[in-house]
């Protein structure tokens, strides 16, 4: 279990009152044991065959006003079942403290900053995923924007962070700026506060996660030892939150603390401890609605499912998180040009991508790791083939894998990796 430090909370606590009750009236042991029956009979159909039903209802009813991004175009909303073709998803994460617990700071103390920045793309077959991150600090063109709340509309800028297109047009001005970057088309988005982190890693009963070395950050009170920690809640948000306490403290090491959590997640989430227990995929699908701010593209149920589904049955190790290449710059970073525009010229192709370089400073493979089966080995020769035979028209050759160059760090789900820590003696 964790041993992390959770912030102070400014809300007082109540002392617990004993309620004062009437004459209760005698009642019938035979009318107990048939409501309780019932009752019984009643969660054991939620849970399985109507749980559909009443989840979707109330998971509908938790979507909140979506984002109009500049590219959507109108058209019918899918229905349940894989979504045909590929997926662009840009997702972000806001630091603002508007409608969070005081516990992170007052709201108008702070910005509206986009620190986490990710790009799911999913291939056209559903065969392969990649999750890119790009660092905050990056320095980026940022397109003409207009604030959805003020309607002041920004001029187009040259050289500025990318953690900043929040604060000029919310969550459409970064897919604008991201799609500028890479020369992507994204339909689809959503923006996610600290309670939204909370809720989902709550949703699927914490995140398993392995530290190397000892983490230490006074910023976030995150204090772990090494070893491995079930992080839910309060403590998963700080632990992706780190920054001093991971690597050599900048927000690349953060990263690759991030893809050690995100990888984790995604083994949890695709278990069949997860996927078995309907109250989790509820509640996991509840807390995505209930607490994000989606495109008018997105912010559909059945949308959201389609997705999903074309997630499910993509191999762990199919599935890849990246960080963008970049080189440092005073102040921050900046694109590796050639190494950048061979990712992108990849995704764009639609090519399975593959990492040539490590998993980054902020973390190590866990030497613990669980050994899987090897894959089991064609023993087809080819002298078994008739090479009269004929050749059929519809079967397609697998695309062919692009090796990223080594400065493209990461992992894939399918990977068990460590965080590697930072104490405060080195800070």
């Amino acid at each position: 279990m964790s041993d992390t430090l959770r912030p102070r909370s400014n809300r007082s606590s109540k002392q617990n009152t004993v309620a004062r009750h009437g004459r209760l009236k005698k009642s019938n042991p035979w009318a107990a044991v048939v409501r309780i029956l019932a009752s019984t009979l009643a969660v054991v159909l939620i849970s399985t065959v109507s749980v559909a039903g009443i989840a979707a209802y109330d998971v509908a009813a938790s979507v909140q006003e979506g984002v109009h991004l500049a590219n959507e175009t109108e058209g019918p909303v899918p229905q349940i079942g894989a979504i045909d073709g590929g997926v662009n998803l840009l997702l972000v994460g806001s630091d603002s403290r508007a409608g969070q617990d005081p516990a992170f700071g007052n709201e108008d103390d702070t910005g509206d900053l986009n620190d986490v920045t990710m790009l799911l793309h999913i291939s056209q077959d559903h065969s392969n995923a990649s999750v890119i991150s790009f660092p905050r600090d990056m320095y980026v063109p940022i397109p003409e924007c207009t604030d959805p709340e003020t309607g002041y509309t920004s001029s187009a800028m040259s050289r500025q962070k990318i953690n900043t297109t929040l604060s000029y047009g919310g969550l459409s001005c970064t897919v604008a700026t991201v799609e500028q970057l890479t020369g992507l088309s994204i339909p689809f988005a959503a923006e996610v506060q600290f309670s939204g982190v909370i809720a989902m890693s709550t949703a699927v009963g914490g995140v398993p996660v392995c530290v190397a070395e000892p983490i230490e950050d006074e910023y976030t009170g995150m204090f772990l030892d090494a070893g491995e920690h079930l992080l839910a809640g309060v403590d998963a948000l700080q632990f992706l939150r780190t920054r001093h306490g991971i690597g050599d403290g900048s927000d690349l090491t953060r990263i690759n603390n991030q893809q050690v959590f995100m990888s984790s997640l995604v083994r949890t989430i695709k278990s069949a401890d997860t996927l078995s227990d309907p109250l989790k995929v509820y509640s996991l699908a509840k807390a995505v609605t209930g607490n994000m701010v989606l495109s008018d593209s997105l912010n559909n149920v059945d949308r959201i499912v389609s997705i999903a589904l074309a997630l499910k049955n993509i191999d762990l190790n199919d599935v890849v998180f990246v960080q963008v290449p970049t080189g440092s710059t005073e102040g921050g970073v900046v694109p590796l040009q050639d190494d950048f525009d061979e990712m992108f010229a990849a995704i764009a192709a639609d090519q399975p991508i593959a990492l040539g370089g490590t998993t980054g400073n902020g973390s190590t493979i866990d030497p613990n790791a669980p050994v899987t089966d090897a894959p089991a080995t064609d023993t087809t020769t080819d002298a078994a083939v008739d090479p009269a035979a004929p050749v059929d028209p519809s079967a397609t050759t697998a695309p062919t894998t692009t090796v990223l160059p080594s400065s493209a760090t990461g992992q894939t789900a399918g990977q068990y990796t460590c965080s590697v820590g930072r104490t405060l003696d080195d800070q």
